[in-house]
């Protein structure tokens, strides 16, 4: 197996990490126009089932009252 020639020094190891983790962040949310739910952006909402205008889940009335 390969080896290193020379050890990497902290500075190197922490600006290759810094430059990972500062590229993850969370999942960008919004406001859902009819409910007011946080959603995901560009998924449908889970509270009462539209998208961009249009229902494309069949919400239970049970739950859409809620």
């Amino acid at each position: 197996m390969a080896t290193p020639k020379r050890r990497i020094s902290h500075a190197r190891t922490h600006n290759r990490k810094a430059k990972f983790l500062g590229a993850l962040s969370a999942v960008p949310t919004t406001i859902c126009p009819r409910c007011g739910e946080e959603i995901q952006t560009y998924r449908a909402c889970g509270a009462c089932g539209y998208y961009r205008g249009r229902q494309v889940l069949k919400i239970s009335a049970e739950e859409e009252n809620k």
